[in-house]
């Protein structure tokens, strides 16, 4: 993986707070404990990893056609576009309490995370491409009256496409690892969910389809994008977290889908996304994203050995990639070999865009296991 760099900076001991009326009562405010983090705490420091990105661009095929190495054949007012990924998370430090004032209800206080992620496309290892980039606020919001909703988190977003999004929803806590349902990204004639339209690009085996990579053979036979991946790419997600110990996992599920219980939020658009100020010619419309971000507690098992120079050392996970580090500490001498257990924060995610062009809502479908970049913690 290629080096990270700093990308997210604020004035030194930033703290948000509420302006008092009264100056001389400055200090009193500032000693309020900040708002809980609810479902968001786990959102700390800095993550890294692997994952899998679906999109069908569109194409207008007499304009600006997309060079393939083969002819293609099928229908070709898109390319479907597959992108193994290098993904890192970062979250700033939490922003401590942020006043909402209310006028039906009184004043609720929010807390909030700032982030930034930042995705390359690594299907060709040697040629590494951005295709993402999202700085945002993951929000902690308390239960309130009006509306009558239970305490919520909410994702604000801004995709240097023309696209922001507020997308809310819940979170919750369970025993033992995450529940990972599939996902389809096939298309469908738009508000008729029910009636996919598979396309040729969507079978593995085919060479001559609009599709990016068009030969997957390489691919299939490594493993990493398969058949069965193509048919719902949570399966890579499901089989790492199948193959690992998690104690518990904190669910956060958020949609910019104004029908859902948790009514908030939306997505907009740049005019050029929209197509026509009615939006009925759109170039690609993003208009809903739903997401479910798993936090994980991980354990498994290290090896120390004696280290020639003191402690502290640095242990590699024994899991597969993307394997975190581990920086073990031990007050007294290690003369020989010694299995730790440890512990360490997974994040996984999916996430479906509905992009509307040509008549189609187009699921655009990405997904991704993230683990700290930093060494993790550990005393003998």
């Amino acid at each position: 993986m290629t080096d990270i760099e700093p990308a997210l900076e604020q004035t030194r001991g930033f703290r948000w707070g509420e302006v008092p009326a009264d100056r001389r009562r400055r200090r009193a405010a500032v000693e309020v404990a900040d708002p809980d983090l609810g479902g968001i705490a786990g959102f700390r420091g800095t993550f890294r990893g692997t994952g899998l990105n679906t999109i069908f661009r569109p194409q207008n095929f007499g304009a600006t056609p997309t060079p393939l190495p083969n002819p293609a054949s099928g229908p070709d007012d898109n390319v479907l576009e597959i992108n193994l990924t290098e993904e890192t998370l970062s979250f700033s430090q939490p922003l401590g309490s942020i006043p909402n004032r209310g006028m039906v209800q009184g004043d609720v206080f929010l807390n909030g995370i700032p982030y930034l992620q930042s995705i390359n496309d690594v299907t060709d290892p040697d040629q590494a491409v951005g295709i993402h980039f999202e700085p945002g606020i993951w929000l902690s919001v308390p239960a309130t009256t009006t509306p009558e909703l239970p305490a919520t988190v909410a994702r604000m977003a801004s995709i240097p496409h023309g696209t922001t999004i507020e997308a809310q929803g819940t979170a919750f806590t369970v025993a033992g690892g995450p529940r990972i349902d599939p996902v389809d990204i096939t298309p469908f004639p738009v508000g008729s969910p029910g009636t996919p339209i598979k396309f040729p690009s969507q079978t593995a085996a085919a060479t001559d389809t609009f599709r990016i990579p068009q030969d997957l053979g390489a691919f299939i036979a490594a493993g990493t994008i398969t058949q069965e991946i193509l048919d719902n790419p949570n399966v890579v997600l499901k089989k790492r977290a199948d193959a690992q110990t998690i104690t518990s996992t904190t669910v956060i599920v958020v949609s910019t889908d104004p029908a859902s219980p948790v009514f908030g939020g939306g997505a907009d658009n740049i005019a050029f996304l929209k197509g026509d100020k009615d939006g009925r010619n759109p170039n690609a419309d993003a208009v809903t994203m739903s997401a479910i971000f798993w936090v994980e507690t991980v354990t498994e098992t290290i090896t120390v050995r004696p280290p020639g120079a003191g402690f502290p050392v640095i242990v590699k996970g024994s899991g597969p990639a993307p394997a975190p580090s581990f920086r073990v500490n031990s007050a007294t001498p290690v003369t020989r070999e010694t299995t730790v257990e440890v512990s360490y924060p997974q994040i996984q995610y999916t996430q479906t865009v509905l992009l509307n062009f040509n008549g189609l809502s187009w699921p655009h479908v990405s997904v991704a296991t993230l683990v700290p970049v930093e060494p993790v913690p550990v005393t003998i």
